[in-house]
């Protein structure tokens, strides 16, 4: 999965630098455009907010690099293997056909043929990263962009995206070759082979020079593209969950200040769990809606490599990849014509058990930043309430009745008591 990322250093314009972590909701005046790879620790704070920040900073890093790069990495060799599979019988659409050939695979190839690539996928993202900083630093384009940002800059930065991932089209594609190719049908590649077989791609050196396989300037504009899209997707709903988040949080406080007319601290959880399932879901949305996108792109990059995948129908053998397509277009055509417009979801299913995996981890991390907000924040403790007891309130129920008896009683024996008076002072007379 090719995704695009930016950086948390303070666009160039600015002028300024931010001090507290992009995990927390921005201000108005702080940037959208962060990621979880942007998170800094706070550098003022009593010793308490030093200590959740530090919290919150390693659970949401741990949690959301081992998710994203760690846990879904075999997901996204059976997805891109699906993909490159033009022959084969099961689409692999739902995650049901999947879990099979998964077993299958560990069985035969044991559990190092799924995380095979994952070196030159790490090396390519950081490629990307270099190359944005070259451009920046060389260019007037931005780097970074906030909301408050003209649209100029939104369109250079945009521009900065387009062009790094049109440098590292040649590194993507033969890192993605790692990613498919079956561990039993060659030797395992070195950490660095991807980078030699990137530029000999890219000068024309060291691959089959066959009439099959495309040149690079036929793939520098649908990487592009692609990579372009997925940062836009991923970012505008980053955005808009973080805005969601932040007003319904802001309701609350304003409830609970209402109640009580004191302001509620904001817990580990509200500081730091919104940011990570902003990432989650502009992930989740820029994959789903790019799939065919990137069914076709990596059909055009495994074209003419001879390269030799497993078989996914059966997860035993291995078969090689044969196409014949002109470009991006041809490709497209091809696959709706051939396969039908359910062949550009070929691997869905792997899509599916990789997210689903990825929310367990993220309703653990909830369960996580939770159990800590009430250990580092403890509730007040109210202030015991006296009640009277049930004898008491009975006593006070009765109270006005024995009055008003007393009262009755008084009043029936006062001419009595004035008749006995009389009579007591007529016989001393």
């Amino acid at each position: 999965m090719m995704s695009a990322r930016s950086f948390s250093k303070q666009p160039k314009e600015e002028g300024t630098s931010r001090s507290s972590s992009d995990l927390q909701w921005p201000p108005e005046s702080q940037d959208f455009f962060g990621s979880i790879e942007n998170m800094s620790m706070p550098e003022s704070g009593n010793g308490s907010d030093q200590l959740q920040a530090a919290t919150g900073y390693v659970i949401g890093v741990t949690s959301s690099i081992f998710a994203e790069h760690i846990l879904s990495h075999p997901f996204i060799v059976l997805r891109r293997q699906c993909q490159v599979h033009h022959r084969g019988v099961w689409y692999h659409n739902t995650p049901f056909t999947i879990i099979t050939v998964l077993v299958q695979l560990q069985r035969h190839q044991g559990v190092s043929s799924l995380w095979k690539g994952i070196v030159s996928v790490l090396m390519s993202k950081g490629i990307l990263m270099v190359n944005e900083t070259v451009i920046s630093e060389l260019t007037p384009l931005p780097k970074e962009v906030t909301r408050h940002s003209s649209p100029r800059k939104h369109l250079e930065h945009l521009l900065l995206k387009g062009l790094s991932y049109i440098m590292a089209t040649p590194f993507l594609a033969s890192s993605c070759i790692e990613t498919i190719q079956a561990d039993v049908s060659s030797d395992k590649p070195g950490p660095f082979d991807f980078i030699r077989e990137g530029l000999g791609r890219l000068m024309g050196w060291g691959m089959p020079q066959t009439t099959r396989l495309l040149p690079v300037y036929t793939l520098v504009l649908p990487t592009a593209v692609m990579g372009v899209s997925q940062y836009i997707i991923i970012q505008a709903a980053r955005a808009t969950m973080l805005s969601t988040f932040r007003q319904r949080e802001q309701e609350m406080r304003d409830k609970s200040t209402s109640v009580d007319g004191k302001e509620q601290e904001e817990s580990l959880y509200n500081k730091y769990f919104p940011e990570m399932m902003a990432n989650f879901a502009g992930n989740l949305l820029a994959d789903i809606l790019l799939f065919p996108l990137e069914t076709v792109l990596h059909r055009l990059y495994a074209q003419g490599t001879r390269t030799i995948i497993d078989n996914l129908d059966t997860g035993v053998d291995v078969i090689p990849i044969s196409t014949n397509y002109e470009g991006f277009f041809d490709c497209f055509r091809s696959i709706v014509m051939e396969e039908g417009v359910s062949g550009l979801y070929r691997g869905f299913g792997a899509l599916i058990l990789q997210y689903a995996l990825q929310a367990g981890l993220l309703k653990f991390s909830k369960y996580v930043f939770e159990k800590i907000s009430k250990e580092l924040n403890p509730p007040e403790p109210l202030a015991p309430i006296d009640r009277p007891r049930s004898s008491d309130r009975l006593t006070q129920q009765r109270q006005p009745q024995l009055a008003t008896l007393q009262q009755q009683q008084a009043q029936q024996q006062q001419p009595y008591t004035n008749y006995m008076e009389q009579s007591y002072r007529s016989t001393r007379r």
